[in-house]
């Protein structure tokens, strides 16, 4: 399996995301549906913080991705939806703590919405891995 990740020169490049990511050969595609800052009881983590419920967020999509055989450098796109007027700032940061020097960021697309499932949610994340069937 190859996975290729590309940065045209005509397009802008920027050490958080990739432009274009390209798959080939036996590989498995594992869809995660949106994450948010909900604890394994029920609660919602962080109210009001939205680094918290980052930080939250993305524990869930490693939980997720994990009951896949699958883990967070395998992912190739994210779909982060941020509820109007709140900072993603910080939920930038705590992606690249989580991401951390690893090469080739997945494709990323932000979407400011006026509203999730819970009032309280500030930011909801799904994603798209690709796995080698050979090694995971």
């Amino acid at each position: 399996m190859s996975v290729k990740y590309l940065n045209p020169d005509r397009l802008h490049e920027n050490p958080a995301f990739s432009q274009v990511v390209t798959t080939e050969g036996n590989a498995r595609t594992v869809y995660v549906g949106g994450q948010n800052s909900v604890s394994p009881s029920g609660e919602v983590v962080g109210k009001g913080d939205m680094r918290q419920q980052a930080s939250q967020v993305f524990k869930n999509l490693e939980i997720a991705l994990s009951a896949a055989d699958a883990r967070i450098e395998n992912v190739i796109k994210w779909n982060v939806y941020v509820v109007q007027d709140q900072p993603p700032h910080p939920a930038f940061e705590e992606f690249q703590r989580v991401w951390g020097n690893r090469p080739n960021p997945p494709l990323v697309t932000v979407l400011f919405v006026a509203g999730l499932a819970n009032p309280d949610f500030l930011l909801e994340i799904d994603a798209i891995a690709v796995v080698s069937e050979n090694n995971g």
